[in-house]
C-alpha cells in the first residue's frame, strides 16, 4: 500500500542538483523550495552564525533586483510569499504562489539563490544582532534554555553552537566570508530542489532549468558527536523573570535510526494533545504549570527528546519529578492498547492532512532526500503502524538511562531546589 495517492518524481540536472517533484493536482497553490546542507553544525567557533547571516543576506538582492525591497516586490506581485529558515544542519528557502506565476518566479528564485550580491551588509547586521539579543539578558548572558541545553549536551561540538552565533562574530562577517560560505555550501551536490503542489508536469524541466546555474560542488558531510556522558548533568542559570524556563533533555538517536518509528509513537503517547500522559500528569492532575510540552529534535546522526515547561520558580523541582515519572510509567508498563491505537490514528491523519499542504508534504520528502533518511518514503505507513507496545516501552527505557539525562533551569531557584533536582536526577 503506497503512502501517497500520487507519484513522486525525481531526477537530476546536469550540475547534479536533485529535483524532487510532488504533483498535487487537487490543490490551488504551487511551491518551490531549495533545501541546502548548511547550518551551525558545519561551522567553527569563529564562523558560528555565518550560515544564519548568509540566509538573511540571500534575499538582499541581485544584479537585476538590487535591493531587499525589489526582491520581495518581484515575488509578491506574482502572488508569492518568500520565506527562509536556518536550522542546525540545513537551510530552507521557499516561495508559495498561484500556479500562473510559476514560470516567471522560477528564474527569479534561481537568480536570488545562485547570484546574491550581498548588498547592505551593515544594515542586515543590525537586524541579526537584534535577533541574537532576544536570547540574552541585560548583561549579555545566554538565557535561552534550548541553546543552553545543547551547550550542556554537546559542549564544543558544533551541535552545541547556537544557530545565530554571537554579536561580535556577526559584526566581523564581511562580503568575502559570505561569498566563500556561499560558494562552498550553495551547490548542486549539497542541495535539493523541490517543486510541489499545483505543478504542470509538462513544464517541470522548464521550471527546474534555471537552477542549473548553481555550481556543482560536493556533498558535505558533518562530523558526528562523541558522547562521554556517564551521569546526569544539570545547569542552573539565574534570571529575574516571572517563571523558570525548564528543559529536561534526553539524548536519543538520529532520524535514520531503525528505532525512529517507535520513538514517534512514544512521543505521541507522551505528548500529542491534552489527553496524553505528560499534560494529564503535570496539568490536569496536579496543576503544576500551564505550558508543558515534549518534542523530538532530530539530526541525521543524533537526536534529543526535550520536555519543556514554563513554571513558577518554587515548583520547578516538582515538575522535573512529575515529568520524568510520567515517562517512567511508559518505560515500566508500556502504553495501553487504546493509547497506542490513538497514536497510530493521529499519525495517519496528520500525514493525510499534509496532502492538502504542498509546503508541508514537499518539505518532508525533500528533507528525507537531503539528509539521506527514508521516513517519508512510500512504506512509511507500514513501518510506523507496525510499532508494538513493547517497542514503545523499550525506547522509553532507553531514554531514561542516567547517562542520557540533562536538565537546564533558567530562573530564580533556591539552593535547596537545585539540590533536590540534582538528587532526584542522580537516583534515577
Amino acid at each position: 500500500m503506497k503512502s501517497l495517492p500520487f507519484d513522486v518524481r525525481s531526477f537530476e540536472l546536469k550540475n547534479g542538483l536533485p529535483v524532487l517533484v510532488v504533483p498535487m493536482p487537487h490543490v490551488h497553490r504551487a511551491h518551490v523550495g531549495f533545501f541546502v546542507r548548511i547550518g551551525s553544525r558545519y561551522e567553527t567557533r569563529k564562523s558560528n552564525g555565518l550560515s544564519h547571516f548568509l540566509e538573511h543576506m540571500i534575499y538582499r538582492g541581485t544584479d537585476s533586483l538590487p535591493s531587499a525591497h525589489s526582491v520581495n516586490f518581484a515575488f509578491e506581485e506574482l502572488g508569492g510569499s518568500l520565506s527562509a529558515e536556518t536550522l542546525v544542519d540545513a537551510s530552507v528557502f521557499s516561495v508559495s504562489l498561484p500556479k500562473v506565476g510559476l514560470k516567471r518566479v522560477s528564474p527569479l528564485f534561481a537568480e536570488v539563490l545562485s547570484r546574491p550580491r550581498f548588498f547592505d551588509i551593515e544594515v542586515e547586521k543590525k537586524i541579526v544582532c537584534e535577533e541574537i539579543l532576544e536570547d540574552r539578558d541585560d548583561e549579555g548572558r545566554e538565557i535561552d534554555a534550548d541553546n543552553l541545553s545543547r551547550q550542556l549536551i554537546y559542549g564544543n561540538h558544533p551541535l552545541g553552537f547556537t544557530i545565530t552565533g554571537d554579536t561580535k562574530d556577526v559584526e566581523s562577517f564581511d562580503e568575502a566570508a559570505l561569498r566563500a560560505h556561499h560558494e562552498s555550501h550553495y551547490t548542486a551536490r549539497n542541495g535539493v530542489l523541490l517543486l510541489s503542489g499545483a505543478i504542470d508536469e509538462s513544464s517541470i524541466e522548464e521550471l527546474a532549468a534555471p537552477f542549473a546555474a548553481l555550481r556543482e560542488g560536493k556533498r558535505l558531510t558533518p562530523q558526528s558527536p562523541e558522547h562521554h556522558q556517564k551521569k546526569p548533568r544539570t545547569l542552573f542559570v539565574e534570571n529575574a523573570s516571572s517563571q523558570t524556563e525548564l528543559r529536561i533533555s534526553l539524548r536519543a538517536f538520529g532520524e535514520s535510526d531503525p528505532r525512529r518509528p517507535a520513538l514517534e509513537m512514544l512521543m505521541r503517547v507522551f505528548d500529542d494533545g491534552m489527553s496524553t500522559r505528560l499534560y494529564r500528569r503535570i496539568s490536569d492532575e496536579r496543576g503544576l504549570c500551564y505550558e508543558v510540552s515534549a518534542g523530538y529534535d532530530g539530526y541525521e546522526d543524533d537526536g534529543i527528546v526535550d520536555i519543556r515547561a514554563s513554571v513558577q520558580h518554587t515548583r520547578t523541582d516538582e515538575v522535573v519529578k512529575a515529568a520524568i515519572d510520567a515517562l517512567r510509567e511508559i518505560a515500566d508498563e508500556g502504553p495501553t492498547d487504546r493509547e497506542l491505537e490513538k497514536a497510530r490514528d493521529r499519525f495517519v491523519w496528520d500525514h493525510e492532512f499534509a496532502l492538502d499542504a504542498p509546503e508541508d508534504l514537499g518539505a518532508r520528502l525533500a528533507f528525507d532526500r537531503l539528509l539521506g533518511r527514508q521516513l517519508a518514503s512510500v512504506d512509511w505507513r507500514e513501518r510506523f503502524l507496525a510499532v508494538t507496545r513493547d517497542d514503545v516501552r523499550d525506547v522509553a527505557r532507553l531514554l531514561l538511562a542516567r547517562e542520557r539525562l540533562n536538565i537546564v533551569a533558567v530562573g530564580l531557584l533556591e539552593p535547596e531546589q537545585e539540590r533536590a533536582i540534582e538528587t532526584f536526577a542522580n537516583h534515577l
